[in-house]
């Protein structure tokens, strides 16, 4: 059956985590995951709707993790954005395998294996149809990949932030350790980051406020949610400026 619903957002920046592309393995990358997500971003693509995706590092190396553990923090962030182009990579490699046309973009530079991070370049892939990957976090240590996705997410005009979890949104406490653990339809950036919690890390948190860029946390291993949000349907929590 054709779509008829029109999308509410014209561009988004899909924020997904390295250790979702694992999936239950919970390391590396796990082929059926990745089709997954492919098949969920080809279609919000079908629907016109133009998509870049910051992809996280973890399912290899985190910069703050206990692997990390006696290697100089900056180098170890390093490390950690460098697992982050090798997931752009296979997640471009499956988005093409499924018909789509890509282009991975690294704030580090590194010609051999794709592009160098340039707003408008990374503009214009977009407008041309292409989904963009962006790599290698904000190319500086300390910050983390929900910040890239944020600073991205200014940067390209992206009309909304969608950061991909494997929870259906935000709660008031970990919904794995409390069952009376309440979600949020929305809340304010202040609430998050007072409260501490886990929407996006504070930086990133305060950086949507100032810009006033809406967050949408969702389950994006729920068939079919990606393109619920992309349709305007009330999926997972806002987290916006008090209205």
């Amino acid at each position: 059956m054709t779509e008829t619903r029109k999308p509410v957002f014209r561009r988004i920046l899909l924020k997904v985590s390295g250790e979702g592309l694992a999936g239950k393995q919970g390391f590396g990358l796990d082929a059926a995951t990745m089709d997954f997500y492919a098949e969920e971003i080809l279609a919000v693509r079908k629907l016109g709707v133009e998509v870049a995706v910051v992809v996280g590092g973890g399912n290899f190396f985190r910069g703050d993790s206990e692997a990390a553990r006696g290697i100089e923090r900056s180098t170890a962030d390093h490390m950690g954005m460098l697992a982050t182009v090798i997931n752009s990579l296979a997640l471009q490699s499956v988005l093409e395998n499924h018909g789509m046309d890509t282009r991975v973009m690294s704030a580090i530079e590194m010609k051999a294996v794709c592009e160098s991070y340039i707003r408008r370049r990374a503009v214009r892939h977009m407008e041309k149809g292409r989904v963009v990957i962006f790599g290698g976090g904000t190319g500086n240590p300390y910050f983390s990949t929900d910040t890239a996705a944020a600073l991205r997410g200014f940067e390209i005009g992206a009309d909304i932030i969608m950061k991909a979890t494997k929870v259906d949104g935000v709660y008031n406490k970990d919904p794995k350790k409390h069952p009376d653990a309440e979600m949020y339809d929305t809340i304010t950036y202040m609430d998050v980051v007072d409260q501490r919690l886990k929407a996006m890390d504070t930086t990133a948190t305060t950086m949507c406020m100032e810009n006033n860029m809406p967050i949408i946390v969702f389950n994006f291993l729920e068939e079919g949610n990606l393109k619920r949000v992309v349709l305007g349907e009330k999926v997972g929590t806002t987290v916006k400026e008090d209205q």
